[in-house]
């Protein structure tokens, strides 16, 4: 099967709802993840990349990054999403937009790739996938709720 691997320019954006909603349950609505990307995340720095299947319309996966500077990491590549639709997992795609990304961030002169992931065992498929394509565990990411 012919694979294509391609950045999502606006006003694509839309071709990469289905997968990023496998990952991002609580996006209901296509416009509003349109908007969200195209008018707030975009500005931002954020980028989105999307696997596409022979004949198939649709992004089958996709990833949404962004190049950041920070103290602690120097300039990196930051993964804010990686998901795939659960009809396209097991294909490897995954690890295609993983290798795609490292590619980028080379390309950027990025000193480093990062990403954050839950935890639970609904996520161990996607830790093995990112240890097998040698990330490694290198920090606690701490959060809370500042609306209440």
């Amino acid at each position: 099967m012919k694979l294509v691997i391609r950045e999502l320019l606006h006003p694509e954006t839309r071709l990469g709802f289905g997968a990023m909603r496998a990952l991002r349950t609580a996006l209901a609505d296509e416009d509003a993840f349109v908007q969200l990307v195209d008018e707030e995340q975009r500005p931002e720095g954020y980028r989105l990349v999307g696997v596409f299947e022979e004949g198939v319309p649709e992004a089958v996966a996709v990833a949404g990054f962004r190049a950041i500077h920070t103290l602690a990491w120097g300039h990196c590549l930051y993964v804010d999403d990686l998901s795939t639709l659960p009809t396209a997992r097991r294909r490897g795609y995954g690890r295609d937009l993983l290798e795609w990304l490292l590619e980028e961030a080379k390309r950027l002169g990025c000193d480093q790739l990062h990403l954050d992931s839950g935890v639970g065992i609904d996520r161990a498929d996607a830790h093995r996938l990112y240890l097998n394509a040698g990330l490694v565990i290198a920090a606690h990411h701490f959060a809370r709720d500042v609306t209440d």
